[in-house]
């Protein structure tokens, strides 16, 4: 069923509909290199079998990590003898040093039209050099509309498809299809090849494919979240701000799909890091909570685990927002880097060895301990910077604007005590 010219490609209206920079490019016969990159099962390599059947030019498949130098060779050959070929290059994420010196020659030539297929963010993933003489699009998950016409398209092509069989989908079996493989057409093919080619005709001939047959054949798409993908860091990004932002629905959709997933170790470590980023003084029971949730989530392992990481999401997400505690370390840390530090004041350096009175250090340290309420006025901070102020906050809840009151008393208090 792989699309033999332009005009069958399912999907990515934005790239090859009319008007559109794909198309524009085919119809003009002004082929630039691209990369395409997007979930599997999206149409990354269909587009690029259509652009080379759509300009009649030589289509020829590699992947970047199991073909040699030798095997693009024979391309590049192959190009000089007949004219432009048309390479996809699969996981050209993949693509070594080697090969790329070997190819880049030929791309600005124009003897290799190269259209590289990744699942990886090529920003983030593909050499700099590629990505300069490359165009990147982005390929994205299939509507479920999409994919209901590329399989009533493959239901009804006998060369192709399956139309000698006479199959016949339900219409719940249909819908389940549609949205079950989550935008990836390849795993819907799949999964209706296996169904009809796997089930008895009827008494009329006919191969009747119903929702208990497609529950059984179709596997669950990929944007649930690939561990290994790019994607995946997407979801988790979007887990995080949709605690910050208090949405819990979302949260609890993003969270699930890393459930999903079965990627404990990442829940884990980013609900943690929310706990505190994000929450931190405006709630620091909330914080604990979360953090003892996360620890019996490790404990427990999946399936019990999505309950205690529900409670920890849904009073995360509900709770309310402080980042003080890491703007003020940030801040405090910004400083250092730009060598505002100064020297550690004598009294609060170390006297546990022999010399360090001979020296000055800890003479005259004040021990808090011997004052009401634990607490003295003494200077702390270097000298170059004594009157620096790093915690600032907005008071979001009770909790914290106890904290903000306390802090700024204590620095009046500090102040008016060492001008005496």
């Amino acid at each position: 069923m792989r699309p033999k010219n332009i005009d069958e490609v399912v999907g990515q209206s934005d790239l090859i509909g009319p008007g559109k920079i794909i198309r524009r490019m085919v119809e003009a016969k002004m082929l630039s290199s691209m990369i395409l990159y997007g979930p599997p099962g999206t149409g990354k390599t269909s587009i690029a079998s259509a652009i080379a059947g759509s300009t009649q030019y030589a289509f020829r498949v590699l992947n970047a990590a199991t073909d040699s130098k030798k095997d693009l060779q024979q391309v590049v050959d192959e190009a000089k003898m007949s004219g432009t070929v048309v390479l996809l290059l699969d996981e050209i994420h993949r693509l070594d040093k080697t090969k790329q010196d070997f190819l880049l020659p030929h791309l600005e030539s124009g003897e290799i039209v190269l259209i590289g297929a990744t699942t990886e963010n090529p920003y983030l993933s593909i050499n700099p050099a590629i990505r300069s003489r490359t165009q990147i699009f982005e390929v994205k998950p299939l509507e479920p509309a999409d994919i209901q016409r590329a399989i009533e398209r493959a239901l009804t092509d006998e060369q192709n498809g399956l139309g000698t069989f006479n199959p016949v989908v339900t219409d719940d079996a249909m819908q389940h299809l549609m949205h079950v493989t989550n935008g990836d057409l390849r795993a819907a093919l799949n999964a209706l090849e296996l169904a009809v080619k796997s089930t008895q005709p009827n008494a009329d001939g006919q191969v009747i494919i119903d929702l208990s047959i497609i529950q059984e054949t179709a596997q669950q798409g990929q944007l649930i979240a690939d561990k290994d993908g790019d994607a995946h860091y997407d979801v988790i990004s979007a887990l995080q701000k949709s605690i910050r932002g208090s949405d819990t629905d979302a949260a609890l959709h993003y969270l699930g799909r890393l459930i999903l997933a079965g990627d404990l170790p990442s829940i884990v470590r980013r609900l943690q890091v929310i706990a505190y980023e994000d929450i931190g003084l405006a709630n620091p029971s909330v914080v604990e909570r979360a953090v003892t949730a996360i620890h019996a989530a490790e404990k427990l392992g999946f399936p019990e685990a999505r309950i205690p990481l529900a409670n920890a999401v849904i009073e995360l997400a509900l709770s309310p927002k402080s980042n003080s505690a890491m703007s003020a370390i940030d801040a405090a840390m910004q400083d250092i880097q730009k060598g505002r530090t100064g020297d550690v004041p004598k009294h609060l350096k170390d006297a546990h060895y022999s010399g360090a009175k001979e020296l000055g250090n800890g003479i005259d340290y004040i021990y808090p301990h011997d004052f009401p309420n634990d607490w003295v006025a003494q200077q702390y901070l270097p000298d170059t910077i004594k009157q620096k102020s790093y915690f600032a906050a907005d008071g979001n809840s009770k909790v914290e604007q106890a904290y903000i009151d306390q802090y700024q008393r204590l620095k009046q208090a500090q102040d008016a005590g060492l001008k005496k």
